[in-house]
């Protein structure tokens, strides 16, 4: 590559990062459905017209806030889940693991919490196909788990939806607590709690 290349990718990187960048600056106290584009490129500081040289529309950009916030979390779970089979310490490896993404990227998480629901469908569905495959890992670790023996599927599946829901409301917590200027104490034994009660429903659910 060209040093001017090499100049020019710099550049566009540098303008995609300040558009998502200005995105969730914007979006701290709004949804994005309510966020338009000039608004976004003001912030960043570049023309509107640059803006379609990064994205195809706002929705796109809000998936790639999506993909930003959780893809790279898949592995770490997966390590998780492998690490060990004693539900208590998973519990508390995730527990840990959300809240350090809620302090490493306070604004994705709120941009999550809020969007999950929100009215930009190609968002939600991001979103929920993000939380679809956290869903499956998990169950691949469950479903062959010994207390998971003789369950169907459907129950595993059930299950792991369940703890990726808890996973969110966890994030959610934290993000809260913060915002509160609150000890995250508090949150996390609550968090810990609810795990403990679903793994005790886990051990006698009726198969």
């Amino acid at each position: 590559m060209s040093t001017e290349n090499g100049l020019r990718e710099i550049r566009r990187r540098r303008t995609r990062r300040a558009l998502l960048d200005a995105a969730l600056a914007e979006l701290a106290e709004r949804s994005l459905g309510s966020l338009g584009l000039r608004e976004v490129t003001r912030a960043a500081g570049v023309a509107p017209t640059a803006f379609y040289r990064h994205f195809r529309g706002m929705d796109e950009l809000g998936t790639v806030l999506v993909e930003e916030a959780l893809a790279s979390l898949h592995a770490t779970v997966r390590e998780i889940l492998a690490a060990t089979g004693d539900a208590a310490r998973r519990g508390e490896a995730v527990v840990r693991l959300i809240s350090e993404l809620v302090r490493d990227r306070p604004a994705h998480v709120r941009f999550l919490v809020r969007e999950r629901h929100g009215g930009v469908p190609a968002v939600r569905d991001a979103i929920a196909a993000q939380l679809d495959v956290f869903a499956d890992e998990i169950g691949v670790a469950l479903g062959s788990d010994p207390v998971s023996a003789g369950w169907s599927p459907d129950d595993v599946t059930m299950l792991s939806r369940l703890l990726v829901d808890h996973m969110f409301m966890t994030a959610s917590a934290f993000l809260t607590a913060s915002l509160r200027g609150e000890d995250w104490s508090a949150a996390t034994g609550t968090a810990l709690a609810q795990l403990r009660l679903i793994h005790l429903g886990r051990m006698h659910w009726a198969k």
